[in-house]
């Protein structure tokens, strides 16, 4: 596509839906790997069942010796668990409950042409450029 013809709000307009479409993406990569995830493990499950095998058995030989038998962690707790908990899709340390905005979460908005400051557009981020944490 020729570009030269554009003005700059149609050029800034391309931008910011490119932005969008890679949100997107990237959203759908996330939870087609989540999938995959899921359906690896269901694989696994059934294979050890079916040679006969008990399944926390076969998980436990799949750690390192170190950590054989040791508690494993449960993820931290963000909040009282009330409160819908979004996670960056682009760094996982990045974990929005409510309340005042990260400044990560103002930039990332503010770079896709959104107004943190309006309730609307913090919806449509939420919504559309942030994964929902689990547990």
């Amino acid at each position: 596509m020729e570009y030269h013809h554009l003005s700059a709000e149609e050029l800034q307009s391309q931008i910011q839906q490119t932005k969008q479409k890679e949100a997107q993406l990237k959203q759908a990569l996330s939870e087609r790997r989540e999938v995959e995830k899921l359906g690896l493990a269901q694989e696994i499950r059934h294979m050890i069942e079916e040679r006969g095998h008990d399944l926390e058995e076969i998980a436990e030989q799949l750690l390192p010796r170190r950590l054989r038998g040791a508690s494993i962690k449960k993820p931290r707790k963000f909040g009282s668990g009330r409160y819908t908990r979004y996670v960056d899709p682009d760094n996982p340390d990045h974990v929005y409950v409510r309340g005042v905005l990260p400044s990560w979460m103002k930039d990332k908005m503010a770079a896709l042409g959104l107004d943190p400051n309006n309730k609307e557009d913090r919806d449509f981020f939420k919504a559309n450029h942030m994964q929902v944490f689990p547990g």
